[in-house]
């Protein structure tokens, strides 16, 4: 067992959870990005006429999951892919935390992040024993890079990288001889505009090959399928028959049900557009809220989230936010540069986004 994970930092919010909890009218929790909303009838009925699955299911998926893959990316995220070129995964932090591990990363070998970083692309460095740096600079990166991680749209604060920024970053990781791959599950939560962010597997940033390029993404949040653990990485056709190859040794197989939901969810836009509008609404209320009461709105292009500051201690605003019964998490859980901010979740009720606004007032 490796000897230097790090403590588990949302068990140092639970104090602040239970004074939120413990507010007259209840907690409004804008911590954790875990959707409330329902998974979309279309997606269950799948799940459910699939219920006889009596046989061991691929680690490649089906040839229909497959093929709904490669649509679904040429539809949503211009990318053209064959079926040697898709992987569905069990939910995306799973692959994002043995992605070092099923490389053959150890020690000597570093791992790139961004500054602002979701906390499991550390774990998967840490269990391998490699080395991580935060880094939003491609120049920055030095020669002992063997792993890339970017985050576009960023969680926790909603940045997005454009196709220049991409190409940026596929071109120094490609010079090091480094594998980069993108976590790009926020893609249809753009609020700059109608159409997804752009992908690292564009064509205009890489090319004719995604050589040495993989991208990784979720219908945990575009679907509310965050309880079937749908996932799925594409790009480089040689790292995906690689990490194919180990998966299966480690019997890493999304469900047979769970591929027919996900073959569901991929080939209906209408319901992601619908979720889209929902966490709009959402947004526009709790932004108004906490602008209101003294909060500056950074970044947040796109995604789940707010990214807030008031100037202050994370912990302080957090503390401050636990007395009016709001949970919210500090941005010190994700890097240096998170210290004086703090992450709201747009994952509430309508109801409980109105309460927030009104507790903030």
């Amino acid at each position: 067992m490796p000897r230097d994970l790090p403590d588990f930092p949302w068990d140092s919010l639970a104090p602040y959870g239970d004074r939120a909890r413990s507010h007259p009218d209840g907690i409004v929790d804008l911590s954790v990005g875990s959707p409330v909303d329902p998974t979309p009838a279309v997606v269950r009925e799948a799940l459910l006429a699939a219920g006889d699955a009596h046989g061991y299911p691929q680690t490649t998926g089906s040839a229909a999951l497959r093929e709904a893959l490669v649509a679904w990316h040429a539809r949503r995220r211009g990318a053209t892919l064959t079926t040697a070129q898709v992987l569905p995964t069990i939910g995306s932090k799973e692959l994002i935390a043995l992605l070092p591990l099923l490389l053959d990363l150890g020690s000597g070998d570093l791992v790139v992040q961004p500054r602002n970083a979701y906390p499991t692309y550390a774990v998967g460095a840490a269990l391998v024993g490699a080395s991580v740096l935060a880094s939003d600079d491609p120049e920055e990166w030095p020669a002992e890079t063997r792993l890339v991680w970017l985050n576009s749209p960023g969680n926790p604060d909603g940045r997005v990288l454009d196709v220049d920024g991409l190409r940026a970053a596929v071109e120094r990781a490609r010079a090091l001889g480094a594998v980069i791959a993108s976590d790009e599950c926020y893609a249809e939560l753009n609020w700059a505009g109608d159409e997804p962010t752009p992908s690292v597997l564009d064509p205009r940033v890489v090319g004719k090959d995604p050589a040495s390029v993989l991208a990784v993404y979720s219908l945990s949040k575009q679907s509310n399928l965050a309880g079937y653990r749908a996932a799925f990485l594409a790009g480089d056709a040689d790292l995906v028959a690689r990490l194919t190859a180990v998966r299966k040794h480690a019997g890493l197989i999304p469900p047979a049900p769970v591929q027919a939901a996900m073959i569901a969810a991929l080939g209906d836009d209408a319901h992601v557009a619908e979720q889209k509008e929902r966490y709009r609404a959402r947004r526009e209320v709790l932004r108004a809220a906490f602008e209101g009461a003294g909060f500056r709105v950074e970044e947040s292009t796109a995604g789940l989230y707010l990214w807030v500051t008031r100037d202050e201690d994370c912990w302080a605003s957090v503390s401050d936010l636990a007395d009016r019964g709001i949970l919210a998490t500090p941005g010190s859980f994700y890097g240096e540069d998170g210290v004086r901010h703090v992450r709201v979740a747009l994952t509430v009720t309508d109801e409980r986004a109105a309460e927030a606004a009104r507790r903030l007032r």
